[in-house]
């Protein structure tokens, strides 16, 4: 075989030049070629399909519930969205409507529609999210099989399963699930539109990434720039013709992620939510600002930390690999890399338009793309956003992998498949050091096995076949093991706050200002001692002292919060009771510190006097209470059912609403209680918050419920 041909026993997607002639207008019904497959597939391909769709769904269903509410702030939108269609539309944390969450409304809708139907639970709420993972899998299979093998497109979907933070995030309610599927449809769609310069399929990556907008604004665009490169190099049509398509693409995404912002910005804001995180009430200033420029820069007006060194973790080529990010998304992607060279140079002589070459170029593009800009970034970065890149890793380790396989017999591809394994395995090696006491012998286990392994795999075209299956096996086992601990470990953890990471307590360091130390059962630092990350403290809570199902939290009042305490020592209860539906306890979601005062990255914990107090002729107000902070408002809300104002949104610093303003609620008798603590009134003790907050202490009658203080707005003082 020349150079020329490398990529022509590639299996031709159907419809394009080479494919089987029965594959071409072949008319079946939906159900059975769920069924059957492709023709050209072998027998044990869609079973071995749907048996994986249907282990990864059992997979990520296992324990949902032990998360709770996860993140309180979007699971309060959630809740609003089910009980306000006006909230549904455009996003708000309370169902009247009085400020939105910081990001647009998209990845709420399915968790509400859910919500709707089924009422509000842990269930209802993360569900949809892990059939977001089913779908990104089966997309995953759907790109990769075309133009490869159905064993490429497997351990694709493998790989994506066991990825540690895909485990947590795809069983988690942050708008990353979503994003992470409407990009992996994004390029599934570009390399449709590839295979024979189809204008509907670019159109429709188009809409994905529109929609995706709408899911997590412009990291949607991220991706962007190499595809469209790709397309213009690469498409099977003529040039003015390649521009045309990416005229039309680029049109279909301002239409399908415009139509909302377009309605949002001419809505007139008196009749509409304030809009979360800006601070001039736009959309289009938090899209450019806060979520946009503000987190590649730094420079986030409304924002906490940030900037190199911090509180974000430090930037620089490496950060995908550090003590905080490694654990989370890095353990194939060395392997990742290597794949994607080696698939480029066995493609490197094919023709312009070859879709092989493509496919490792738009998976490795968008890989490279998105990893550029999270290593770079010095504004907010959490170690989750990182799940962006777990369908580009898995695709480059499904394609390269089977390929360097089939091409096992010149010299260079086995042993770059022996490189990829010694490589992953080293790297495994030292990722699992990080945590030590965590099944100490595995590290040693995999570092032996995948050396063997690649050693192996150097011999592979020598040896007989069942010797090199075995090769190939243990290759493959060594890889895994590592990811497959972590994952398995994140799946049987709950997850809450509005930080979290996967994989063993201690597995990823603070990522994010105020990493205060994780509270053991009664409050005091977690066992194990050491900075944590929020969530990892209730982890090591709920291993040594049990909690609440479903709903401990340890808790994170973090050092360099308006309110928050000195630097590293917040400290608070990490065994708190829960508020959802069918739990132990009234609380909201999770443990802030005790009298009802919440932290910035978790919520408050509400006892059941508290709850009896707010629910007293609740119906009578607009909102049964007002607090500081989203994620203190967004715990009483849980936990009562009934609208709760968020003042100064999610920092606790957005101009909403202001002090006049609150005074003709408050006046008109649209609030009842004020809600003392929280976040302490906002970004440096100057702003609307801290006006608001005092005010109320000033002027009416302080109500002291267990450990909770309220202040009565229907009794001013004498």
């Amino acid at each position: 075989m020349t150079a020329a041909t490398h990529s022509d026993h590639f299996q031709a997607p159907p419809g394009t030049p080479g494919a089987p002639a029965h594959a071409e207008g072949r008319r079946e019904t939906l159900s059975r070629r769920i069924l059957r497959g492709r023709p050209d597939d072998p027998r044990w391909a869609r079973p071995a399909f749907l048996g994986m769709l249907l282990v990864i769904a059992l997979a990520y269903l296992w324990n949902l519930s032990a998360s709770g509410y996860a993140n309180s702030f979007y699971s309060a939108a959630v809740q609003a969205g089910s009980q306000s269609w006006k909230a549904f539309f455009f996003g708000s944390l309370d169902s009247a409507n009085a400020i939105t969450v910081d990001k647009p409304p998209a990845t709420l809708w399915p968790m509400a529609l859910s919500v709707r139907i089924f009422g509000l639970s842990s269930w209802a709420i993360l569900a949809p999210q892990v059939l977001m993972a089913v779908a990104t899998a089966g997309v995953l299979y759907a790109a990769v099989r075309r133009r490869f093998s159905a064993a490429a497109g497997l351990i694709t979907m493998t790989v994506f399963a066991l990825t540690p933070v895909a485990a947590l995030m795809f069983r988690f309610n942050n708008p990353d699930a979503l994003l992470a599927l409407l990009m992996t449809v994004t390029v599934y769609c570009v390399l449709r539109a590839l295979e024979g310069g189809r204008t509907k399929w670019l159109v429709w990556a188009g809409v994905a990434v529109g929609l995706a907008f709408l899911s997590k604004t412009l990291q949607a665009f991220l991706i962007l720039p190499p595809l469209a490169l790709l397309y213009v190099v690469s498409a099977p049509v003529s040039v003015r013709k390649r521009f045309g398509q990416l005229g039309l693409a680029a049109l279909a995404t301002a239409v399908s992620g415009g139509w909302w912002v377009a309605v949002v910005e001419l809505w007139p804001a008196s009749s509409r939510p304030y809009i979360g995180g800006s601070q001039n009430n736009s959309f289009l200033e938090l899209t450019f600002g806060y979520n946009g420029l503000g987190r590649i820069n730094g420079e986030e007006t409304g924002s906490v930390g940030g900037g190199q060194g911090g509180g974000w973790g430090e930037t620089g080529i490496g950060r995908m690999f550090n003590s905080e990010i490694g654990s989370q998304i890095s353990w194939l992607l060395p392997a990742a890399l290597i794949l994607l060279v080696a698939g480029v140079r066995l493609t490197w002589r094919a023709k312009r338009t070859d879709t092989a070459r493509a496919a490792f170029l738009a998976w490795g593009g968008s890989l490279l793309m998105t990893a550029f800009v999270f290593s770079f970034m010095a504004g907010i970065f959490h170690q989750y956003y990182t799940v962006a890149l777990a369908p580009y890793v898995a695709a480059l380790a499904g394609m390269g992998a089977t390929v360097l396989w089939e091409e096992r017999g010149r010299w260079w591809a086995g042993f770059a498949l022996g490189v990829t394994v010694a490589a992953t395995a080293v790297w495994s090696y030292v990722l699992l050091g990080r945590t030590p006491d965590y099944i100490p012998w595995l590290r040693w286990a995999v570092l032996i096995g995948g050396l063997v392994a690649a050693v192996g795999l150097l011999l592979a075209a020598r040896l007989g076949r069942v010797l090199a299956l075995g090769v190939v096996g243990l290759g493959l086992a060594a890889s895994l093991a590592g990811p497959t601990a972590y994952t398995i470990s994140t799946l049987n953890t709950g997850h809450q706050g509005s930080i979290v990471t996967a994989g063993p307590s201690g597995a990823a360091g603070t990522g994010g200002p105020g990493g205060g130390r994780g509270g053991g059962p009664g409050g005091g630092e977690g066992p194990g001692g050491g900075m944590q990350t929020p969530g990892q403290g209730a982890r090591q809570g709920a291993q040594q002292g049990g909690q609440a199902p479903g709903n401990g939290q340890g808790n994170q009042q973090g050092g360099g919060f308006p309110g928050g305490g000195t630097p590293g020592q917040g400290q608070g209860p990490g065994n708190q009771q829960g508020g959802m539906p069918g739990g132990t306890g009234e609380g909201g979601a999770g443990g802030g510190g005790g009298g009802g005062m919440g932290g910035l990255l978790d919520g408050a914990s509400v006892d059941s006097e508290a709850k009896t107090l707010l629910k007293q002729n609740a119906d009578a107000y607009t909102w049964a209470a007002a607090a500081i902070g989203s994620q203190n408002a967004a715990s009483y809300q849980l936990a009562t059912g009934d609208p709760v104002m968020a003042i100064g949104g999610f920092n606790g610093s957005d101009p909403s609403p202001t002090l006049s303003r609150f005074k003709k609620y408050v006046e008109d008798g649209k609030i009842h209680y004020f809600i003392s603590g929280g976040m302490g009134g906002g970004m440096g003790g100057e702003g609307t918050s801290s006006q608001i907050s005092a005010w109320v202490e000033e002027n009416f009658e302080e109500v002291t419920v267990g450990s909770a203080t309220f202040y009565d707005l229907t009794r001013p003082k004498s």
